[in-house]
């Protein structure tokens, strides 16, 4: 019964890291417009995502700009699209693989041992989604920081961490949390069919 318990709040980490997943790789504050030093233009924000530059002014609704050109984006701005794309691919796949490794699913031709390994692999996929996750997040707020601390960048272009970048570390934290659960319960579910 622990073990149905365990797996129900694995799969709840992880589906909580899927939609955390796409909702980072959607959201365009990755980089936010940094108000330092003279730096006294503060009737708008600029937003800059994976996918789109946003600005956001007092008066008027914020205005959103997919990128021109996806070969003239810099490396490591492509590398996070690429890296995000398959962190949202591999959470799905591995979402769906623990319910289907769910104790309290009935499928035909799996036993208790199979539905282990089953949930074993969807817990190495979550691992793998979260530590994918990681980089590309870690990467981008790496990138800022270096730019913001470079005397050489003129302030208006310097950016601050955005919002997509905290909830990237936290669904990074659900996504592994998740697939360590999986992995755990994996040992308890076949130390209680053995019993069996």
């Amino acid at each position: 019964m622990a073990c149905c318990a365990w797996q129900t709040v694995a799969l709840l980490l992880g589906s909580i890291g899927m939609v955390g997943t796409f909702t980072i790789t959607l959201m365009p504050q990755w980089k936010v417009s940094a108000f330092t030093g003279n730096n006294l233009i503060v009737f708008e924000t600029i937003w800059e995502g994976l996918w789109m530059v946003c600005i956001s002014h007092i008066k008027r609704k914020h205005q959103c700009q997919f990128y021109k050109s996806s070969l003239a984006l810099p490396p490591a701005l492509t590398a996070s699209r690429g890296l995000m794309c398959a962190a949202c691919v591999l959470s799905v796949i591995a979402f769906l693989i623990a319910v289907s490794g769910m104790k309290h699913i009935q499928c035909p031709g799996h036993d208790e041992q199979t539905k282990s390994k089953v949930l074993l692999a969807a817990g190495v996929l979550f691992l793998l989604t979260g530590v994918i996750v990681l980089i590309p997040v870690s990467l981008v707020a790496n990138n800022i920081i270096k730019d913001f601390h470079n005397p050489a960048i003129p302030v208006a272009q310097k950016r601050e961490l955005g919002a997509a970048l905290y909830v990237g570390w936290i669904t990074s934290a659900f996504l592994i949390s998740g697939g360590a659960i999986f992995g755990s319960s994996f040992s308890c579910c076949v130390e209680n069919s053995g019993r069996h």
